[in-house]
């Protein structure tokens, strides 16, 4: 029975710095109820947010101990009652997790289990989810962008960034990124942008400008909204829209930035996506998929005893290029 194995994974106690992160050797194996899927994980991303959650700087805060993790990908271990979609075998990858998958085993709902392809490896499954499922949500559910309209995707060399890079030339906008080395900005061209900027340069801003032709960009999907919040507001064009996917503290704005252009600044939260809105993203992302133009790029890689390592680095990186995993 699932219920008397016990497995490996990072559990969180308290929370902390990335030294709360502790690989503990006998966490017992949870058994798959009615509608569950318990999988064995090769490999699991690790997304910004999950730092603010360890870190007690979520407003959501899971009940101690508890085990990060959301996006993983492996192989279907087995199933509970009534799951039709996934048998034991199946190659799959999710976009969210019951038990954390910073774990050996991981068990997850059917409806955030999905069958990977056999042209994407269980690096690139772990990819996919936050990443895929955020740049849709951000540029089609919240931003509601139109073919034809100019994106800047504010950090676009991470997991995030470079899916939204992808997506966003198949929705047919013009996009520009941004990213803080010379490697990031190749990959972020290699993945869709028409343009690329290096947001480490003083003048930046100004190069977006003049390559829009002093009119701006139609919307911006921003990574790091405390730190950019103000330029993007410079930078939008009548009736931009700025998607906020990710913050890390508060910033001052100026709310008659957002009234001389009609502009607005949009939340973007997976959390709160309905059952429809995720149904609707896994369509797109299977038929990216089938296409091929759905191609995660995998960064650094850790294993599973390293992801304090990881938390550390994913936050003071110089510069993301690609998606940041934990492999088994």
């Amino acid at each position: 029975m699932a219920g008397s194995r016990v497995m490996k994974a990072i559990r969180v106690s308290e929370f902390g710095d990335p030294s709360v992160l502790k690989l503990c050797a006998d966490v017992k194996v949870p058994q798959p109820g009615k509608s569950q899927v318990l999988i064995r994980v090769h490999a699991c991303g690790v997304n910004p947010v999950e730092t603010y959650i360890r870190a007690g700087a979520s407003s959501r805060k899971p009940p101690l101990p508890y085990t990060p993790g959301t996006d993983v990908a492996g192989v279907v271990d087995s199933v509970g009652d009534g799951v039709t979609a996934v048998k034991a075998g199946d190659r799959v990858f999710t976009t969210a997790c019951k038990s954390g998958g910073y774990a050996e085993l991981a068990l997850a709902t059917e409806e955030s289990v999905h069958k990977l392809p056999d042209t994407l490896d269980f690096r690139q499954g772990a990819a996919i989810g936050i990443p895929y499922f955020t740049a849709y949500r951000a540029l089609v559910q919240k931003a509601h962008v139109k073919a034809g309209e100019t994106v800047l995707i504010h950090g676009a060399s991470g997991g995030v960034g470079v899916a939204a890079c992808q997506l966003s030339r198949v929705l047919g906008l013009r996009v520009l990124g941004t990213a803080g080395t010379k490697e990031g900005m190749e990959l972020v061209a290699r993945n869709g942008a028409h343009l690329t900027f290096n947001h480490r340069e003083k003048d930046y801003t100004g190069q977006i400008m003049e390559a829009t032709g002093g009119k701006g960009v139609d919307v911006i999907i921003e990574m790091l909204c405390n730190v950019n919040l103000n330029k993007d507001l410079q930078m939008l064009a009548l009736a931009g829209r700025v998607a906020v996917v990710g913050s890390r503290g508060p910033i001052e704005v100026d709310p008659r930035d957002t009234i001389r252009k009609e502009s607005s600044i949009i939340g973007v939260s997976l959390y709160f996506s309905t059952a429809a809105e995720r149904q609707e993203c896994a369509s797109l992302v299977y038929a990216g998929m089938e296409a091929g133009w759905l191609s995660p790029v995998v960064g650094a890689q850790y294993p599973l005893d390293q992801a304090a390592q990881a938390h550390l680095d994913i936050i003071q990186s110089a510069g993301a290029v690609g998606k940041m995993i934990l492999t088994m």
